[in-house]
């Protein structure tokens, strides 16, 4: 007997081409965030820019896309689904020609913030048109085969990334996007209908404060090194106007009628805490892929293509610890499931506290892989428990702040220990520097050139010495994110379960499909 569906809220032409279209715009979105990684060194160098500027980068992107990503909801009310996702869509195309012709760091800034805020509303409103052009007895399905297509970014991303700058040149990185970006366009034109316009009133002031908070911070931080910190004027501006910025924004959200944001989500215990995690969460996962390109191109010579493949089998294993999170999701307690996920990261976070410029590709590979599943018995789990007991008026805001979080700790922590690796360097050199004295017996023993002052023997030995600085900071770096995912393991334990009503709807299959996806995306 053939199944009754019901009627979807949008009906369309064509429901396939549409999902590949939708999926075809989440991929280029989300390959944009790991695809780049690979190619810094080599933009480094192009651009000018120091090891310390170049995370500009990544950062300028994940803080454009955290202050955009609130405005989707709203921006789709006012313009449409179509049209915004239209103008999203050809937004992030032409931000993405336009990174791949950027002569400076400057405008390559300037077109990342572009790409981020463009980039910050194709997922949502992917996910938003796949509820609506699906029956509710397809939504699992439909949300399944979504998010599996979508893991397929952070698997080919990197080696991706790394064959393009080895073959062509890093700008081919960005420009790749572009033939993908025109035939999504043209799907999107033939296949995906007008939706409804509504006039809703919106909260400019609370949402320009907040920008104007979160983007002082990241300037802060990621400029605060090259100013000697708080030794500089501009140091002390920024840290104003950040605390200026969100100060204004809590009282005005905290007395405004209708406010961007409203703060009364985080009285709830387990959504505060989540958020906490998700924000530590941030600074430890997405840092790594910051943090390992420059090491193994730079200290241990790998080719950029190689560093790619080394980098893909975090992305496949967490596409299986997904899958095995979706076949035992609402069987096995959340906690428990978070905790095997934190427990791998700071096991791997361990592993990685030992690295060396003369080991072999494998520790790279199995400390990533671990990394990759871990994270994915980390996302899904972390966001079921978030909104667990969160009222369901809140949950539109709240899923907005939850992604502000998220993209706020991406960027903190890249800027960390980008900041954290530029000052360790150059206080191991110091230290590594002050024990090759005269009197040090290993320099009469084994370097006497140095001792005589020979300038082509300082000079390899300089090399060493800068060479081992830098994978001193590295390890610096690696024994940091331990200690903040070990602190994050005693957190998880304090989150609560939703309290059991028996006269409550169990969670529908669909519901479930859509949690898992919706993680995925993120």
């Amino acid at each position: 007997m053939a199944e009754t569906l019901s009627q979807p809220a949008l009906v369309v032409r064509n429901k396939g081409m549409l999902t590949l279209a939708l999926m075809l715009g989440t991929i280029m979105q989300v390959l944009d965030t790991t695809i780049a990684n690979v190619a810094l060194p080599h933009m480094s160098s192009s651009l000018g820019a120091s090891q310390n500027e170049i995370t500009w980068v990544l950062t300028s992107y994940i803080v454009a896309a955290a202050i955009a990503t609130p405005l989707t909801g709203w921006m789709s009310d006012r313009l449409g689904q179509r049209r915004l996702f239209l103008g999203a869509v050809i937004g992030f195309t032409v931000a993405s020609a336009l990174c791949g012709i950027a002569s400076s760091l400057p405008e390559m800034v300037v077109f990342r913030v572009l790409q981020g805020i463009c980039g910050a509303m194709i997922a949502p409103l992917a996910q938003t048109v796949l509820l609506n052009i699906n029956p509710k007895e397809r939504i699992g399905q439909a949300m399944a085969i979504y998010g599996m297509g979508i893991m397929v970014a952070p698997i080919i991303g990197p080696s991706l990334g790394g064959w393009l700058t080895e073959t062509f040149d890093w700008r081919w990185v960005f420009l790749v996007n572009v033939p993908v970006g025109a035939l999504c366009v043209a799907m999107l034109v033939f296949f995906m209908p007008q939706t409804e316009v509504k006039n809703r009133r919106f909260d400019f002031f609370g949402f320009g404060m907040l920008a104007l908070g979160v983007g002082a911070l990241q300037l802060m931080l990621d400029r605060g090194a090259e100013n000697d910190w708080f030794h500089s004027v501009e140091t002390w501006i920024e840290l104003g106007i950040v605390i200026a910025g969100l100060w204004v924004f809590l009282v005005h959200s905290l007395t405004a009628k209708q406010p961007f944001v409203d703060l009364k989500m985080f009285r709830d215990f387990n959504f505060s805490l989540a958020s906490v995690l998700m924000g530590v969460m941030g600074i430890t996962l997405f840092s790594g892929l910051a943090l390992l390109p420059p090491m193994l191109q730079n200290l241990m010579g790998y080719s950029v293509i190689f560093t790619g493949l080394l980098m893909a089998p975090r992305g496949a294993a967490t596409l299986v610890s997904m899958m095995i999170v979706g076949r035992t999701s609402g069987k096995v307690d959340p906690r428990i499931m978070m905790l095997i996920g934190a427990v791998l990261m700071s096991y791997s976070l361990w592993q990685m506290t030992s690295f060396s410029p003369d080991m072999d590709y494998w520790p790279v590979i199995i400390t990533g892989a671990l990394q990759g599943f871990g994270m994915g018995f980390l996302f899904v789990p972390l966001s079921t428990m978030a909104f667990a007991t969160i009222a369901p008026s809140m949950r539109a805001d709240a899923t907005a702040m939850f992604a502000l979080v998220r993209n706020m700790g991406q960027g903190i922590g890249i800027s960390l220990v980008s900041v954290v690796l530029s000052n360790m360097m150059q206080v191991n050199h110091a230290e590594l520097a002050e024990r090759l004295t005269v009197d040090s017996l290993a320099v009469q023993t084994q370097m006497p050139g140095l001792i005589s002052g020979n300038a082509q023997i300082l000079a390899v030995i300089n090399g060493l010495v800068q060479k081992q600085s830098a994978m001193l900071a590295y390890l610096d770096d690696f024994w940091l994110m331990l200690l903040l995912s070990l602190a994050s393991i005693p957190l998880i334990l304090l989150l609560r379960g939703a309290k059991k009503d028996k006269n409550a709807p169990q969670k529908t299959k669909e519901e479930l499909a859509l949690e898992r996806a919706h993680a995925m995306g993120e």
